[in-house]
């Protein structure tokens, strides 16, 4: 039984369309070129191509919902989606739809036009044949990352033109558990060759497990999770001219731990592996269980400050007084000129002090200098206790004038004046700042940044990050394995604080010392003062490549931390060559990199020769002036550029699904005439690129000497029985019919 729905959302080289829940080949009415999978042609042996020059009207999705409710283990999807053929001609065509293995959908209903229509169930054989059928008469792969799967197919006539067709799909599966893991797939992988993107896409799903819900992970999209309950939760996930190239998964954890934890890995069998581990509060009453803490505000009231940046910043300073728990003890520090603060010591957060420290912030006008040196001597001076932790955070928009202005001489104040472990959360507002400063110092106390541009709100960008640190669980946090497992290359180097209502995610490499061992994750961190330590059975096992999603998203991690050295203290040559080589690996975009990997000019000049081998991509290189740009704004200290690159950066280094990989893609994407930028996939761990006459090339080829290059015509003999044989190249062999690729010890090179 199969854990996960694989869909069809990509468009077919011609007549196939395919949109989010499956693909839809028609023909005009009358056209006496009938579909391929008819029950007649399947069993010829070549299947009737369409006619010369047949011109389909590719139909478009104007809108897709889907609602998903998850019980237990026990997910039902039901998905409406609304088509619009934009020709002037009526249609008639199927739609297909790929499904798990036989046996795990208790439902399926489609309404067209108004009626039901029954669809007809093919198995994973008869399925195979319809899409090998394709692939032989309209010469176009797509299809065949889905030949092991099961087919629903349904004939849909007729379809008007300049009219929508609404089309309801539900069914239900049974969602397996992999090491207290559970994961539901839902179809979404629409770029490969679409026509147009999805106009409009809202996922809204409703999760209720058994046992106390522990986590909740979506590596894949950048989906909002709100826990109601203790066994409940929500995720939504809305876009609009989408065109993803990947699945939308959710993985989920129950149990009664007071920490919950859920470990995913993936390890091709002969290279090291990785894993992922997400931590979560897991108990109603361990979120409940909060960490009694200490925390400073401060503030800028420079002259610069003054207008609507101080009245915003006013405003989300009293949201965060307001929230404050009354065991907690805080205090306010506004600088300028000098520091002052509120009161002479951290004091309980009480009805008066609350009141009081209202008063005061309504108070503060912006005037005078800015005294950064002092400000932050003020906060780290103040008397805390062993047993609660220390929050700073500290909202400037302006670069020290008064006091230490130096950069290195502030940090060393700083880290000598921070003996009880404070975490200085800093917020940059504009971008006449000194991005380096406020980015050590956060590096330096374990915390994090954030900048608010000029076009954003501060109150609102206030508020939501204070609303995440509130309630903390679980401080200092720290990470380790039990002995068969040598775990390597951790990002992040330093855990931050687990809080209530959200979760903390680690990623890394590991050596398995033992054969599919059982091994264990160790997690410990303060409650109060007091160290608790928690240990959780994982597999990490010697071959798993499911979750392919995990190298790239570690690789982003990676270079997230390799360019924030290079930002924050220099380049240096070995640095730069890790950040090249993992970006041009896993497809990440970097100021030293582009997605888009171009073959070399010689190469498009004239056409190869049948016999010759396919042409190596050029190392990746400064291809446009915006790439040289973001090279740029990594040296700089100061201004609009160098706060991008900060953020970017960080969300690079902070990766927790694969849209926070993409920083900077837009600006530094290369295209060219005859391929568009953003052409490659992540397969099986790792890049694949399109090159600029339109083949695909495996970057792991590159890797190989010495190495056997086995050539196959595309949709021959050989061909398929390469699929057969090895029935994990479909992934790779549904990209085009020209590609090369590394499997088993072999180069492949797929040639029309």
């Amino acid at each position: 039984m199969k854990n996960a729905l694989f869909a069809l959302l990509f468009t077919l080289f011609t007549p196939l369309l395919l949109q989010a829940g499956g693909l839809m080949l028609v023909a005009p009415e009358g056209s006496n070129w009938q579909p391929v999978f008819e029950p007649d042609i399947i069993s010829r042996p070549r299947p009737v191509p369409p006619p010369p020059n047949f011109n389909p009207f590719p139909m478009e999705v104007k809108e897709e919902k889907a609602t998903v409710n998850i019980q237990g283990q026990v997910a039902y999807t039901a998905i409406d989606q609304t088509f619009y053929n934009p020709s002037g001609a009526r249609l008639e065509g199927y739609f297909l739809f790929p499904i798990p293995t036989a046996g795990v959908i208790a439902n399926f209903s489609m309404f067209i036009n108004g009626k039901e229509t029954h669809a007809e169930l093919l198995d994973a054989k008869k399925a195979r044949q319809i899409y090998e059928d394709i692939v032989r008469s309209l010469r176009d792969p797509a299809l065949l990352e889905y030949h092991k799967h099961d087919l629903f197919k349904v004939r849909v006539f007729p379809i008007e033109p300049h009219a929508d067709l609404r089309i309801k799909i539900s069914y239900s599966e049974i969602l397996t558990k992999e090491d207290a893991t559970f994961t539901y797939t839902y179809p979404l992988n629409t770029a490969k060759h679409a026509a147009k993107p999805l106009q409009n896409l809202t996922l809204d799903i409703q999760l209720k497990t058994d046992e106390n819900l522990k986590t909740i992970y979506c590596p894949t999209h950048n989906a909002e999770i709100v826990r109601k309950t203790g066994k409940e939760a929500r995720i939504g996930y809305e876009a609009k001219q989408l065109q993803p190239n990947s699945d939308f998964k959710l993985y989920f954890s129950d149990g009664s731990a007071n920490v919950g934890v859920s470990a995913l890995a993936y390890q091709n069998g002969k290279d090291d592996g990785f894993f992922l581990i997400t931590l979560s509060p897991g108990t109603p009453e361990a979120a409940t269980q909060l960490v009694n803490k200490d925390i400073t505000f401060v503030l800028d009231v420079s002259g610069s400050m003054s207008g609507e940046k101080l009245d915003k910043a006013k405003e989300a300073l009293t949201f965060c007084i307001n929230s404050l728990h009354s065991a907690d003890r805080f205090n306010i520090v506004r600088f300028s000129t000098e520091a002052r603060p509120l009161f002479d010591k951290l004091e309980p957060a009480d009805k008066a002090n609350v009141a009081e420290a209202r008063t005061f912030v309504a108070n503060l006008k912006a005037m005078g200098g800015t005294n950064i040196d002092q400000a932050l001597e003020l906060a780290l001076k103040a008397t805390t206790q062993p047993n609660r932790p220390h929050f700073v955070v500290f909202i400037t928009d302006g670069k020290p004038t008064i006091g230490a202005t130096d950069e290195t001489e502030l940090l060393k104040k700083v880290t000598a004046a921070n003996t009880q472990n404070t975490r200085i959360f800093t917020f940059g507002i504009g971008d006449d700042l000194n991005t380096h400063l406020l980015d050590k110092i956060t590096q330096a106390t374990r915390a994090f940044r954030s900048y608010i541009l000029p076009s954003e709100d501060i109150e609102v960008k206030i508020s939501n990050f204070y609303t995440k640190i509130n309630s903390p669980v679980l401080t200092d946090v720290q990470v380790g394995f039990s002995r068969n497992i040598n775990a390597f290359e951790i990002y992040p180097k330093d855990p931050e604080d687990l809080f209530s209502g959200s979760s903390l995610t680690i990623m890394g490499r590991y050596r398995s010392l033992g054969s599919n061992d059982k091994a264990s994750v160790i997690v410990s961190g303060k409650v109060n003062g007091e160290r608790k330590q928690y240990t959780f059975p994982v597999t990490l096992p010697d071959n798993q490549t499911k979750n392919e999603f995990i190298p790239p998203l570690w690789a982003a991690r990676a270079v997230g931390y390799y360019l924030d050295q290079i930002r924050l203290n220099g380049e240096n040559k070995e640095l730069v060559d890790q950040v090249i080589e993992l970006a041009k690996k896993y497809g990440i975009v970097t100021p030293y990199t582009s997605y888009l990997i171009l073959e070399d000019e010689a190469h498009t000049t004239r056409p190869p020769r049948p016999d010759a081998p396919m042409p190596h991509p050029m190392p990746p290189s400064f291809r446009t002036t915006n790439a040289a740009d973001e090279y740029n704004n990594m040296k700089r200290k100061e201004g609009a550029g160098s706060v991008r690159s900060s953020q970017e950066v960080q969300d690079l280094y902070r990766a927790e699904n694969i849209d926070q990989t993409k920083q900077g893609q837009s600006r530094m994407n290369v295209e060219s005439a005859n391929t568009p930028a953003n052409q490659y996939r992540n397969i099986q761990g790792r890049a694949v690129y399109q090159t600029d006459s339109g083949a695909w090339f495996d970057t792991e080829v590159a890797n190989q000497k010495q190495v056997k290059t086995i050539r196959i015509q595309f949709a021959s003999k050989e061909y398929f029985d390469l699929l057969t044989k090895q029935p994990e190249t479909a992934e790779f062999l549904a990209l085009g019919r020209n590609v090369q690729f590394f499997n088993r010890g072999n180069i492949y090179q797929i040639y029309e």
